[in-house]
């Protein structure tokens, strides 16, 4: 798979009077990703790395080149156990198919069809990586247009050709019109089949990726259609500091200034509580990036945090320094942005969905374990019906402790959102490995 590989970094040459600095001891990680290049270096990440006499790989092998947090961030990516697991799926299969219950543009409820492609991952994977994505544990490095036919073919059988659907959701771990990432006749497939179908189609991409031109040429095989962006945060210091994201707020206004202009949809997604950030600063901060963004968004999908593996958010997480969101939060949340997004009381200024993926289990959104299942499913029929009746006669015993965290997080330093915990013993949680 392509990579792309950052310049060097300047240096200047010692005077010649002066003799250079003795070089600094070297760091060794453990072995990484051997690729038979016929020399002594090998390529992981995009960067190049060289290998000792006993077979490990130098996280500094050249003194003149700049190292990154990430290039240490990303080593367990490039794991030979990890290579070997991506390498290990059939890419003639997609990661997953399913059908959920949606609503078209126009306010129609129906069945939307979910296909989750594996593809060769995101460009920004490639070069550094979100600190919570694990999308890249679905990818295969040697992933062919044939491939991904075959991937789509599979999905119309195991819907039985999108029978009953109205919508088709297609997710390629990354930017689905990133030439780089996908090859250009499948996109043409996917766009020109699903217009000529009548599918409405959602697709995800950067925001730096919706260029003019590929946004004008994605307009013209499948007018209308959606693009959703990964905003994660309507905050420049969160996505550089919490998320990694790579992209700026300015970058994602001109992303939907474009989409618009090419009469596309937009549809943003919001994280929900990043990492190094409390309970209740994420509720703060969430419902300030709703209203924010709900003007320039057909659709707005809050992403609760779950803890996927082989991230920054899964090593902070086996550490106890961080949890995911209560249940709690995201009602509160729907509730205080309610009347933001419905200002008349009847006409919506966009849409807001709350999808909490691994909704009750520990590495997602949960409770006490006791009301977990009522309120996710409360959770997940307001994304289809908008109703603030929903959450009605939802109780618990656990909401006490849920608004004492958050009340807590607002009047002292907890800035990495560790929380409290909210089942079983605490002193078995701390003495399990």
């Amino acid at each position: 798979m392509p990579r792309s590989t950052s310049s060097a970094s300047p240096t200047s040459s010692p005077p010649a009077s002066l003799e250079p600095p003795p070089a600094a001891p070297q760091r060794h990680l453990p072995t990484l990703r051997q690729v038979d290049t016929g020399d002594d270096r090998q390529r992981v990440g995009g960067d190049t790395m060289t290998s000792c006499g006993s077979g490990c790989s130098t996280a500094f092998p050249n003194p003149d080149r700049t190292v990154k947090v990430h290039h240490l961030v990303k080593a367990p990516e490039n794991t030979e156990s990890s290579v070997s697991f991506r390498e290990s799926w059939d890419a003639d299969e997609p990661a997953t198919v399913y059908v959920t219950p949606e609503r078209l543009p126009n306010g129609e409820e129906c069945q939307a069809a979910t296909v989750i492609f594996r593809t060769k991952g995101c460009v920004w994977w490639w070069k550094s990586g979100c600190t919570f994505c694990g999308y890249f544990n679905d990818v295969r490095d040697d992933v062919t247009s044939d491939n991904l036919h075959a991937q789509w073919e599979y999905a119309k059988r195991k819907t039985n050709d999108f029978e009953g659907c109205s919508m088709v959701k297609v997710y390629t771990s990354g930017t689905f019109f990133e030439d780089r990432e996908n090859p250009l006749d499948w996109q043409e497939t996917i766009l020109t089949e699903t217009h000529e179908r009548g599918f409405h189609l959602i697709v995800e991409a950067r925001a730096e990726m919706c260029t003019p031109d590929k946004m004008a040429w994605v307009a013209e095989r499948h007018p209308g259609c959606t693009v959703a962006i990964g905003l994660e945060a309507y905050d420049d210091e969160v996505l550089k500091f919490h998320c990694n994201k790579g992209f700026s707020t300015r970058q994602w206004e001109r992303a939907v200034k474009t989409l618009r202009e090419n009469d596309l949809r937009v549809k943003t997604y919001l994280l929900f509580k990043p990492p190094f950030m409390s309970e209740g600063d994420a509720l703060e901060h969430c419902v300030r990036w709703v209203a924010d963004s709900a003007e320039a968004s057909d659709e707005i999908s809050i992403n609760p945090m779950n803890i996927q593996k082989r991230t920054i958010v899964e090593r902070m997480f086996r550490h106890r320094e961080y949890r995911p969101p209560w249940l709690w939060s995201l009602v509160d949340l729907i509730r205080r942005v309610h009347p933001v997004i419905n200002p008349n009381g009847t006409e919506a200024v966009t849409r807001l969905l709350v999808h909490p993926t691994a909704a009750g289990k520990i590495r997602g959104a949960h409770n006490c374990g006791n009301c977990d299942r009522r309120v996710a499913a409360a959770i997940e029929r307001y994304s289809v019906s908008a109703d603030l009746g929903e959450f009605e006669g939802l109780a618990c015993e656990c909401e006490a402790r849920w608004r004492c965290e958050c009340e807590l997080d607002l009047a002292l330093p907890i800035p990495l959102g560790c929380g409290l915990d909210r089942r079983g013993d605490v002193v078995a949680a701390l003495l399990s490995p």
